[in-house]
């Protein structure tokens, strides 16, 4: 698929599943999705004075985590119906450490490090050129400063992988099109992840970014994968 069929579409699907994303996902990560979450705002070191970006930020769940250790976080995304209900969310939570903007991970709008941290959740395997978004997520933060990366992968357990693979593959399509109203938004998810590299070539990729002492964590059995890495 061309880059730009790829985010055209990949933009309109989050876009037509934003109403009731955030349920979809407490529901179907079976409420792991929030401790994903802290776990990837902890390991960025992120503290009092620090600023962060959140890419891809969706409805803000990351960048609301990571702004109970930050001083300032950004949350980015292309879709204009996501960002609407995360500004809905921090003006309801009356946070005023978090911010969001309409902007591309692949043209990032912001100066060369401008952060401290920067963080993606189960985005880098949307983007239509990952390679590009990681570079531009290593260019906004500065020396010494951290990038995390959580994302899906396959458990490395063969037993467990096929058990993940049973509800990945069959369950989650049919369960994400009962709460959204959109199958083929939860059909692509696992052909998505199933097509994204293993964790060991995630970190050659992260390396030739601009990162160094890139390592990953692996979370719930496998499924579920954070990398992080320092900005050289």
């Amino acid at each position: 698929m061309h880059r730009e069929e790829k985010a055209r579409r990949v933009r309109g699907m989050f876009s037509s599943i934003a109403e009731r994303y955030d349920l979809a996902n407490t529901l179907l990560s079976l409420g792991r999705d929030a401790t994903w979450r802290r776990f990837a705002a902890r390991v960025a070191e992120i503290g009092e004075g620090s600023r962060v970006l959140d890419v891809a930020t969706g409805t803000g769940e990351l960048a609301f985590e990571a702004a109970k250790r930050a001083s300032l976080v950004v949350g980015a995304d292309f879709s204009a119906e996501m960002l609407a209900l995360a500004r809905e969310k921090a003006e309801r939570r009356g946070t005023e450490r978090v911010k969001f903007v309409l902007c591309d991970a692949l043209h990032l709008c912001f100066a060369d490090e401008r952060f401290d941290a920067a963080l993606v959740a189960f985005g880098l395997r949307n983007f239509a050129d990952p390679e590009r978004a990681l570079r531009e997520l290593v260019r906004v933060v500065r020396q010494g400063g951290r990038v995390v990366v959580l994302e899906f992968t396959l458990p490395p357990n063969r037993f467990l992988r096929w058990l993940y693979s049973l509800y990945f593959f069959h369950v989650l399509p049919f369960l994400g099109g009962l709460i959204t109203g959109r199958r083929e938004a939860y059909a692509y998810l696992p052909r998505s992840v199933a097509e994204f590299p293993p964790p060991e070539e995630v970190v050659a990729r992260m390396e030739k970014a601009g990162l160094e002492n890139v390592r990953y964590h692996l979370l719930t059995h496998g499924t579920v994968a954070v990398y992080v890495g320092l900005r050289k």
